[in-house]
């Protein structure tokens, strides 16, 4: 007589169920991470745009005007009156660009230095110049002024020349940035353009360069925005009216004794738009440089 065995149902597996416990722990982190980003940054920028709607007398009115009623469209144009914002933002694209170009040309020589070429005390020198990271911005700005002071270089060019010139000496994070994925590139691309009778400045500009778009765009885009948003640079060395930047002529808002919420508000809020189009116009591009930069080296 023969015995059939009939096949048991399969249990789900441990391996599964910790594959299931990961992907939930993963969604309840990302949701409390969001919920944080909505309160970090959400009810800020939410009260800025309402805030950029109200009249006056409801900015602060109690209870609280969460939306404006009716909605005060005239704040943005009588902002445009009392401070010549289109001119100051032309300012500083001005500042922008030329902070950008000098960023692109000394970060990438010196990153393809430290990348590619051999020289006695190379990780030591990289060493010290990420060292410089930890030094707070506002430790260097009286010696900073100090020297361009010294130099006679404070008022040239309306105060833009020390805005402008740092930046053409280079910058510790985007070296690091562009070293670091300079050399995720192989090298027999280098050999092989050397093989083609290629210097190495020839590498530099044919090779190299034109693969490191993805870190390229992080540098111009993070560049854009800090000049964009920078304030106590421009407040130390440009004092002439004509020459002010954006963030210059927002302050210009704010009197002695009496401040326009609602014009600083619809300000900032015109101010805020450019960069938000920029990041969303580049951000792929800015997730994949970051992201392709590993820890080799």
């Amino acid at each position: 007589m023969t015995t059939l065995n009939t096949p048991r149902p399969a249990r789900p597996s441990r391996a599964s169920s910790q594959k299931a416990e990961t992907r939930l722990n993963k969604i309840v982190v990302f949701l409390i991470l969001t919920t944080l980003a909505i309160i970090v940054v959400g009810i800020p920028m939410g009260w800025m745009l309402t805030t950029a709607l109200k009249p006056r007398n409801q900015i602060f009115a109690w209870p609280p005007v969460l939306w404006p009623d009716p909605p005060r469209i005239e704040n943005f144009s009588e902002t445009l009156a009392a401070v010549p914002l289109l001119r100051f933002a032309g300012n500083t694209l001005i500042i922008c660009a030329l902070n950008i170009v000098g960023r692109i040309l000394s970060c990438s020589v010196v990153a393809f230095a430290f990348a590619r070429l051999r020289f006695p005390g190379r990780n030591l020198m990289f060493g010290v110049l990420l060292s410089t990271l930890m030094i707070p911005q506002q430790m260097i700005l009286i010696p900073q002024f100090a020297l361009f002071k010294t130099a006679g270089l404070v008022d040239v060019l309306s105060g833009y020349l020390p805005l402008v010139l740092p930046s053409f000496f280079g910058n510790a994070f985007f070296v690091f940035l562009m070293r670091q994925y300079i050399m995720t590139i192989p090298r027999e691309l280098d050999e092989a353009a050397r093989i083609d009778g290629a210097s190495t400045w020839g590498v530099f500009r044919r090779i190299i360069l034109p693969l490191c778009k993805p870190p390229l765009v992080v540098i111009t885009v993070l560049t854009f925005l800090w000049t964009w948003n920078e304030f106590m640079h421009p407040l130390i060395y440009i004092t002439q009216f004509d020459s002010y930047t954006l963030q210059l002529g927002l302050n210009m808002l704010k009197g002695r004794f009496n401040i326009q919420w609602n014009l600083i508000m619809a300000g900032s809020l015109m101010a805020v738009v450019p960069c938000v189009i920029v990041y969303f116009l580049t951000q792929r591009h800015i997730i994949g440089g970051i992201a392709n930069v590993g820890i080799k080296g």
